[in-house]
């Protein structure tokens, strides 16, 4: 027979788990090194269960290789969650650096097609303000009397 838990062990018995401790506490119970009881031991201190031994074993045990499939089962699907949210993460990286590369592609195409300058505003900078200015820069100075009698 295979080692039983204090859990499989309490509803095997029907007796509440704190008993089996207190036993075990006593030193009138001991655990084997995987922390099991053996199901001899069991007997020792408890008698002969009440109900048909071999079948209540067998269904506590397929009860806890149901527990432990469930439990297998569920890591499995958390880890599928875990790389779901992986993937889910680098995708919003990517659509983000996707969004800021059209982003500045809109300004870069709004400022080539910023709006014209109208004629009537004046330019300080223009060519034909800059040629002008140059122009009287460079000319030749009036004397007093060529400017009076001009």
């Amino acid at each position: 027979m295979k080692p039983l838990s204090v859990i499989e062990l309490s509803e095997l018995y029907k007796i509440n788990r704190q008993t089996i401790y207190k036993r075990i506490k006593k030193g009138d119970l001991s655990k084997n090194s995987d922390g099991k009881i053996d199901l001899s031991e069991a007997i020792r201190i408890f008698g002969e269960p009440s109900v048909d031994l071999n079948n209540d074993v067998a269904t506590l045990q397929s009860t806890r290789i149901q527990k432990e499939t469930e439990v297998d089962i569920l890591k499995q699907q958390i880890d599928i969650l875990k790389k779901q949210l992986d993937l889910a993460q680098e995708r919003e990286v990517f659509q983000r650096e996707q969004l800021q590369v059209k982003d500045e592609q809109i300004q870069a195409i709004q400022f080539l097609l910023g709006e014209p300058k109208r004629k009537e505003s004046i330019d300080p900078l223009s060519e034909e303000n800059l040629v002008r200015e140059y122009e009287e820069d460079t000319k030749p100075k009036k004397g007093f009397w060529s400017r009076l009698f001009d």
